[in-house]
């Protein structure tokens, strides 16, 4: 077999917005060398498959999945699929060969299988794990990653055939979120799914393991009923369910400091956008060209786990906020979704959803229904959805036109060239709420902050500079409409004398 079998060829060139970014690779893709060896590459700050921080030394050799500082790995992927089309598993293994290199390891071959149902023992059938063996052999590999979550039996029995160590795909991700983690709701947030992924895989090893005497100090039963007591699995799981419950509790704390400052957007009632989308599509790309934000654009999956909240502006001046959230992806581990389910609640809590597709990828359409599961899940899927086709200067124009005749609201942009960002800020301001309430007020000029604030958050409907002060009509938000009850006026003529009782809200002149 080559350095890379057909089933990588072809790899989405589209993964990035930048050509210059990321893994260099040929016309055939395959990956260019560098005139570095992996293994001096300064990799400190990746928690790479890591036990979890503050555990470490008390959870030695407790899992099946080896939790340790990686270097650079060696790896070579495979698949099982007994549904959809061989181009469908095609694209799986591609999407792996993405994530295996996000988190920094050298893809040197695939392998897939069909068969409807996994072996239970060791996944794969025994004849193709025997040939990924000798692939493994072939290729040097020290890793063989999984395109599905293994049980632990499933992962031993392989590993036994293999002889390399094998991890998942939710391993992957999990390590992959990992390493981008930064804030400490982020780091929290990774941390508890990598001890929901890692409690069940624990295993006990005998009578060894024991960390107390048995017997009549422990159960009062005598002879004969004696055996081992606390187990060192039974410790570790007591330990890792403690730490489970404690950054439950932080994340919970921190959610409510979410949580009070959407509700003071929500109390201005400023209207929200969030973007949304598969990893990698270009949502980061698409916030900065909307509001110049300066956030993090990389050629990685799962750039961003952290969200982030801007303030932009309709064509006509009304104030909105963009908020980034993270990258989904197909079959995000279910451990993700519950520990950034607060994370993933802005979506939830917007008034309309920029869901960002990457119209370059050789399966868009799937992007899209696994976004939608995952929005489901989190209960954002009855929010008003707009899809943005990005990178349109890269896709097939079939494939984007294909698109936009299926979705009811699609626009296709490229955050690339700026191309289409005119026609979604025009469908952004049409599909946003507007404000109702309609208002008659007299402005003084010493009061040019409360214009300010009708521009941002209301809608402006006609204006006449007089001398008594600003003539405004007006459409506010309730919030709005309270803070401007002592300057609301009947349309009528206005003299000097009338302002100081307009000033003190005299009933007369409302």
């Amino acid at each position: 077999m080559t350095a890379r079998s057909h089933v990588l060829e072809g790899r989405a060139e589209a993964l990035a917005d930048e050509a210059d970014l990321g893994p260099r690779y040929d016309a055939d893709g395959f990956l260019v060398e560098q005139s570095y060896d992996g293994d001096q590459f300064d990799r400190e700050d990746r928690a790479a498959l890591c036990r979890v921080g503050g555990l470490s030394t008390e959870l030695q050799d407790v899992t099946e999945v080896e939790y340790r500082q990686l270097r650079l790995e060696r790896v070579v992927l495979a698949g099982v699929w007994g549904e959809g089309t061989t181009q469908d598993a095609e694209n799986s293994l591609r999407e792996l060969s993405a994530l295996a290199e996000t988190a920094g390891s050298t893809v040197l071959a695939g392998v897939l299988q069909r068969r409807m149902k996994p072996d239970p023992g060791t996944w794969m059938g025994s004849g193709k794990a025997a040939q990924l063996r000798d692939i493994v052999i072939e290729e040097g590999a020290d890793t063989v990653v999984a395109d599905t979550e293994l049980t632990p039996s499933q992962r031993r029995g392989l590993e036994d055939v293999v002889k390399v160590k094998v991890i998942d795909r939710t391993a992957l991700i999990l390590d992959i979120f990992a390493q981008h983690a930064k804030s400490k709701e982020g780091k929290a947030q990774v941390e508890l799914a990598q001890l929901q992924y890692l409690l069940p895989r624990l295993r006990g090893w005998g009578e060894s393991m024991s960390r107390q005497a048995g017997g009549q100090a422990a159960g009062g039963q005598g002879m004969g009923s004696r055996g081992p007591g606390e187990t060192k699995i039974e410790l570790d799981r007591r330990r890792i369910n403690s730490r489970i419950a404690k950054l439950r509790r932080e994340l919970a704390g921190m959610k409510t400091m979410r949580d009070t400052k959407r509700g003071s957007r929500r109390a201005g009632q400023v209207p929200s956008v969030a973007i949304a989308g598969y990893t990698n599509a270009g949502k980061s790309s698409i916030l900065n060209r909307l509001t110049g934000a300066g956030v993090l654009v990389q050629n990685q999956l799962f750039a961003t786990l952290d969200p982030t909240v801007r303030r932009a502006e309709t064509t006509d001046g009304r104030g909105y906020t963009l908020v980034d959230t993270v990258g989904f992806v197909r079959e995000l581990p279910h451990q993700l979704v519950e520990a950034f389910r607060s994370t993933l609640e802005e979506v939830g809590d917007a008034d309309l959803v920029l869901h960002v597709v990457d119209g370059s990828h050789p399966d868009p359409e799937s992007q899209i229904t696994a976004v939608r599961a995952v929005l489901a899940d989190v209960g954002a899927d009855d929010v008003k959805e707009v899809v943005v086709v990005n990178k349109a200067d890269l896709a097939d124009p079939e494939v984007v036109e294909r698109i936009l005749r299926a979705e009811k609201h699609a626009i296709a942009v490229s955050a690339r060239t700026g191309e289409g960002f005119e026609a979604l800020l025009e469908l952004i301001d049409r599909e946003l709420p507007r404000p109702q309430i309609r208002m008659e007020l007299l402005l003084p000029y010493s009061r040019g902050d409360l214009l300010s604030r009708i521009h941002d958050d209301g809608e402006v409907l006609s204006s006449e500079h007089t001398a008594d002060g600003t003539h405004v009509h007006a459409k506010v938000t309730p919030t709005l409409e309270a803070e401007l009850a002592d300057f609301t006026v009947t349309p009528r003529s206005f003299s000097s004398a009338s302002l100081p009782r307009i000033l003190r809200g005299d009933p007369d002149l409302r």
